[in-house]
């Protein structure tokens, strides 16, 4: 959990559809109010296509509220659904909790291409996150659409990260091999520059893959759990 300073702190992350970069567009912070403001990587994120929420059209402004925004809490499911405990149940939840869900689910909506990830922060302890490996289709070997010809990974299988220090696209760039030393992907990009300064450092980083979904979307097939001891 993203706490710094009593404030607990979540990215919101843009996806473009042209160039399938990431992009740390926003910041909510969470202590006795809520917060959000843009990040730096906005400006670079409407360039390549991002339009700013109509709610907070202004880049420089730190917006507050006394409750979550309701622009973020209408991304999650209706606390009276029916299934509701089996959402909760899915994400770890004994009650219904509309920023540890934001948290947890990561609030993602097949309407646009955005979506929470809870940071790594400077001095951040036992951190433990999951998430979903980065450009597998391009390593699999399945061309993107034939899940048979894809490398054999399970549930459980340790993984180990290498920053890839040729990258052109991301100087920071992290790889994610398989036993065999073979490349399943790259951490995502929003992560990239913590966990490649972890590596520099030394840090014991563990990392299995937590789930492996051939029926889903073919970017999103492999997600890994890392946990990071101090």
């Amino acid at each position: 959990m993203s706490i710094k300073n009593g404030n607990d702190y979540l990215y919101l992350i843009w996806k473009s559809g042209q160039s399938g970069q990431q992009y740390i567009v926003g910041q909510l912070t969470k202590n006795s109010r809520y917060e959000f403001q843009y990040c730096d990587e906005v400006k670079n994120a409407i360039e390549d296509g991002f339009a700013p929420l109509l709610c907070f059209p202004d880049l420089n402004k730190q917006y507050e509220d006394e409750k979550l925004f309701s622009v973020f809490s209408s991304r999650l499911p209706d606390k009276k659904r029916k299934n509701i405990k089996d959402i909760l149940k899915k994400y770890e939840l004994e009650d219904y909790d509309e920023y540890a869900l934001l948290k947890r689910s990561g609030a993602r909506l097949p309407i646009d291409n955005l979506e929470f990830i809870d940071p790594i922060l400077d001095g951040e302890k036992d951190i433990t996150r999951i998430f979903f490996v980065s450009g597998a289709r391009h390593y699999l070997n399945c061309e993107g659409d034939d899940c048979l010809k894809a490398v054999e990974i399970t549930r459980g299988d340790e993984v180990s990260l290498k920053k890839d220090s040729e990258n052109k696209y991301d100087i920071n760039a992290v790889q994610v091999l398989d036993h065999s030393g073979k490349i399943l992907g790259y951490i995502p990009r929003y992560y990239s520059s913590s966990v490649a300064e972890l590596l520099e450092t030394k840090k014991k980083i563990s990392c299995h893959v937590y789930n492996v979904d051939k029926n889903k979307n073919c970017n999103e097939c492999i997600k890994i759990i890392m946990e990071i001891k101090n």
